[in-house]
């Protein structure tokens, strides 16, 4: 299980990556502007929309430090300032996962990866 640990004077308190990853994702799919977050084929190069149950594909976490680094494939709406969806999207993550998990947020980085018209 890779994960980022705690000590405190009840125990060790372990949280495991993927519960990181799932919550972020859970939160960024609350932001302005973003559709959805990508899955990316290394092989074929193709970028495709995730389902709510695979959302934590398109987020990387990593731990170093007891401080978190997390990389975001997005999908975001057509019209809207990218600019505007990434500053809101890093603020609004890094508060929510600082909260839930009592760990750091070092830096969130931010890839669009597509562009899709909301019906």
């Amino acid at each position: 299980m890779k994960g980022s640990s705690m000590n405190t004077h009840l125990g060790n308190i372990v949280i495991d990556n993927e519960v990181i990853a799932q919550f972020a994702g859970t939160v960024a799919m609350e932001s302005f502007g973003v559709v959805g977050m990508s899955g990316i084929n290394v092989k074929d190069g193709l970028v495709s929309l995730l389902k709510k149950e695979n959302l934590s594909k398109g987020i990387n976490v990593t731990v170093r430090n007891h401080k978190l680094y997390l990389d975001f494939h997005i999908i975001v709406s057509y019209g809207v300032s990218i600019m505007a969806v990434a500053d809101n999207l890093v603020e609004t993550v890094k508060y929510r996962v600082e909260d839930f998990t009592g760990l750091e947020v070092q830096k969130v980085n931010v890839y669009v990866e597509g562009v899709r018209a909301i019906d």
